[in-house]
């Protein structure tokens, strides 16, 4: 039984035996992120590492995915609005610096989960693609479902990832493979490149990550929290920190494109909807998998 348990719009929050579980709960849009998951998840996990009682937090989603990505819906929609009605603040397509201070701003939540003392795991099954990378990577630990998908495929035609671990999970060569195509990876195969911890079966996936936050809870939370930190600070020394500054300002320039792969997509959003949208962009590149070749010995 559980400790207790609220749920807000798109997070539910649950406590038991010195582990906080954290769900994104907007299964009937696959999870993806809009504003008040953002602002929900921040407060989900300040509060996760201000109890006492939590020494562990996972980070999972609800129902068949972890997180498509973005809600591309409404931000398209929140965008256009703004070119058309502009107010006294600032919008987010308007010029190249308002872009940036909008994906700060929505930065913050992803770049706290470094800050958070206790450490994070991140429980990932199903579609786990384009901005739910931001999430899933940017936690301590990533445990995976055999089957699922990570992936970028947004970088075919609609900017850059605007948090970036790639580099520092896989290295330069497999960064570039996976960012330049916009191809995705089975967990299985991404555990074989770093890119996660380790994949299991999907139905012995919450298991694992149980038993890891298990034993995990059992450390004291200053020492769990000296050791996480210790960590961070060597990503620190090696730029970690700086490049998601320099990761969104990419991204801010890559929205800039006028090349005709970026004017198609913002052109069937307009005309045909988000699901045509995709379908468009993504038909060239097939089923979009890498699948790595059996090593022999």
């Amino acid at each position: 039984m559980a400790k207790w348990l609220k749920s807000t719009e798109c997070i539910q929050f649950e406590v038991a035996e010195r582990v906080a579980r954290i769900t994104l709960n907007r299964p009937d849009k696959r999870n993806a992120i809009d504003g008040v998951m953002l602002r929900e998840l921040r407060e989900a996990l300040l509060e996760a590492d201000d109890l006492k009682s939590v020494n562990v937090i996972v980070l999972r989603g609800a129902g068949k995915d972890f997180c498509a990505g973005y809600d591309l819906v409404t931000t398209y929609a929140e965008r256009a609005a703004d070119q058309l009605d502009p107010t006294e603040y600032r919008g987010t397509t308007r010029c190249f610096d308002d872009d940036c201070w909008s994906m700060e701003r929505q930065a913050e939540t992803v770049n706290l989960m470094a800050e958070v003392h206790k450490p994070i795991i991140a429980q990932v099954h199903g579609n786990c693609l384009a901005g739910g990378t931001d999430l899933a990577l940017a936690c301590d630990m990533v445990l995976a479902a055999n089957n699922c998908r990570i992936g970028f495929p947004a970088t075919r035609a609609n900017g850059s990832p605007p948090a970036h671990m790639w580099f520092y999970h896989v290295g330069p060569q497999w960064a570039k493979r996976l960012l330049l195509s916009g191809d995705s990876l089975t967990g299985r195969d991404a555990a074989k490149i770093g890119l996660v911890m380790d994949a299991v079966p999907a139905d012995e996936l919450e298991t694992e990550v149980s038993e890891l936050a298990r034993r995990l809870s059992f450390v004291d939370a200053d020492l769990l929290s000296a050791n996480k930190r210790i960590v961070n600070l060597a990503l620190e020394m090696s730029g970690a920190r700086t490049l998601q500054r320099l990761a969104v300002e990419n991204d801010a320039r890559a929205h800039q494109s006028q090349g005709p792969r970026r004017a198609q997509f913002k052109a069937d959003m307009e005309e045909n909807g988000l699901k045509e949208a995709l379908k468009r962009r993504d038909e060239p590149f097939g089923d979009g998998m890498i699948k790595l070749h059996a090593r022999g010995e």
